[in-house]
């Protein structure tokens, strides 16, 4: 099935579930959006691809559990992001509370997700359908692709 005939939300084919399972992690484009397929611990999950902060390529990131939460480290300037509800984290303590205790908060959520499911052994995806402006937005459009690409050849330049 061709990209222009599947409806923008989706669902979308992503893969076969085995394939998948053993690439461990996929970056597809579906509507313009560049979305991380990506395996861990038995659970599949997709979100927008790069980082909500500053562009950068989630691809990459380091998956650890944050509390009670799995999250995606951004390789770029180590942004935490929970997996499945897309939060950006963050560890800071209590003034209040003596002795004072590191733990981790949520910023709410800052990274697009999207829904995965699995049907007879493939994999699809179907884009988020909230609304409301989520930051990891910016980087999907126009501008924000303008500046990923001028960060990258200013990287390499260096």
């Amino acid at each position: 099935m061709e990209e222009e005939e599947q409806p923008r939300r989706g669902p979308h084919f992503v893969g076969k579930k085995e394939e998948l399972i053993e690439a461990k992690r996929t970056l597809i484009t579906v509507g313009g959006r560049d979305i991380l397929v990506l395996h861990h611990q038995g659970v599949f999950y997709a979100l927008d691809c790069y980082c909500y902060h500053s562009g950068g390529n989630l691809q990459n990131g380091d998956i650890e559990e944050l509390g009670s939460r799995l999250c995606i480290t951004c390789p770029k300037h180590k942004y935490k992001i929970s997996l499945a509800e897309g939060e950006g984290m963050f560890k800071g303590t209590d003034p209040t509370v003596k002795p004072p205790v590191a733990k981790w908060y949520t910023k709410g959520v800052k990274q697009r997700v999207h829904a995965v499911t699995e049907t007879n052994g493939d994999v699809y995806i179907t884009l988020s359908d909230d609304r409301c402006y989520i930051e990891s937005d910016y980087y999907q459009g126009e501008v924000g692709k303008e500046r990923r690409a001028k960060a990258a050849a200013q990287e390499k330049a260096s």
